[in-house]
């Protein structure tokens, strides 16, 4: 099963779709927003996304701090955090069109309906649902009314809940999904993303796509992914983790952005199909396997020993399952060092 995501094809068939996720690392600069699409056009990815909405559409001053000490945000006031990460919509434009430029495709995740509405004025050509947001049955909905598709995450979230959102995007007109395995820690651990869900979720979920969120470090999941059915890979991006910035601890630099694009469609290139025997491409390289060849001059009539037969390369003579039934056998003719043993020899 293929489907278009503007003009990409995506699928199985297809190498995958590489979406760089821009978040907060624009540090409130759109200059620096705009550096890190170029960036991230340079090294290959096929997709920027954004997020849409204000501190004031996800929650109220004063309603939450963040009081787990392992959390990257330890002790940030949520309607804070959220004012500093946030991307402001009159950015959304300036940010989509140099994606655009790029040939890169340019969407974002709605966090409530009017962002949606903003959205559709820009022609975004997909939407992300984010895995906080898949139990929100009306943003579903109004997502899947525009009839575009949907890439949806499924972090912090039961199966029951994944089922759920599922069958409210398809009654709502959603023909087109992409399911992400997400583990939403941040960064995750390679331990907890469980990628042998993929093939799982494949199987619940046979008329969706199914894909990574990714939030660890460096690209081995992202490949590991693929190869066990992945055609989405998304990951948080920056320009540098040192600059700082809400989400640049896990985020990806743009030479680690190259060598997930280059070792993604390896991965995906590598799975082929089911082959056994010869390929063609092997076919020169089956003289290299060994073969029967006299080690020793031979008279007529001597009989080939230990030491006057070998197993060598290359394979031009006799196969070596007949080693232990040639010795003592004689020889037909004379045969110098180095011959490949042949029946006529024999």
């Amino acid at each position: 099963m293929n489907f278009s995501i503007g003009s990409r094809l995506i699928g199985p068939d297809q190498p995958p779709l590489i979406i760089a996720e821009l978040s907060g690392n624009h540090n409130q600069d759109l200059n620096r927003g705009l550096a890190i699409v170029d960036a991230m056009a340079a090294a290959g990815a096929h997709a920027i996304k954004l997020q849409t909405y204000t501190a004031d559409t996800m929650t109220l001053p004063g309603a939450y701090r963040i009081d787990d000490p392992n959390s990257l945000w330890y002790g940030r006031e949520l309607h804070e955090l959220y004012q500093e990460a946030h991307t402001p919509w009159e950015w959304h434009r300036p940010l989509f069109e140099r994606a655009r430029q790029h040939g890169m495709l340019a969407f974002s995740s709605p966090f409530d309906e009017t962002a949606v509405d903003f959205l559709e004025t820009l022609d975004v050509p997909a939407y992300k649902i984010a895995s906080f947001e898949n139990t929100d049955w009306p943003l579903l909905r109004k997502v899947a009314a525009t009839g575009k598709p949907v890439i949806m995450s499924t972090g912090a979230s039961q199966l029951s809940e994944v089922a759920e959102a599922v069958q409210i995007l398809r009654e709502a007109g959603c023909r087109d999904l992409v399911l992400l395995k997400c583990t939403s820690t941040y960064p995750a651990t390679p331990q907890n993303t469980n990628l042998r869900t993929l093939p799982h979720f494949q199987q619940l979920f046979p008329d969706s796509l199914v894909g990574l969120s990714d939030h660890t470090m460096g690209v081995g999941a992202a490949v590991a992914a693929v190869a066990l059915g992945a055609c989405v890979v998304e990951k948080h991006v920056t320009l540098r983790r040192a600059d700082g910035g809400v989400d640049s601890a896990f985020s990806l630099e743009p030479e680690e952005v190259a060598l997930l694009v280059t070792e993604t469609e390896r991965a995906w290139q590598a799975l082929g199909q089911v082959q056994y025997g010869v390929q063609r491409a092997e076919e020169k390289s089956r003289l290299y396997k060994r073969s029967l060849y006299v080690a020793q001059d031979v008279k007529a009539g001597e009989v080939f020993t230990k030491e006057n037969l070998r197993v060598v390369r290359p394979g031009d003579g006799l196969p070596p399952r007949y080693y232990d039934q040639l010795l003592g056998k004689p020889a037909r003719q004379n045969l110098r060092a180095g011959t490949a043993l042949t029946w006529e020899a024999l």
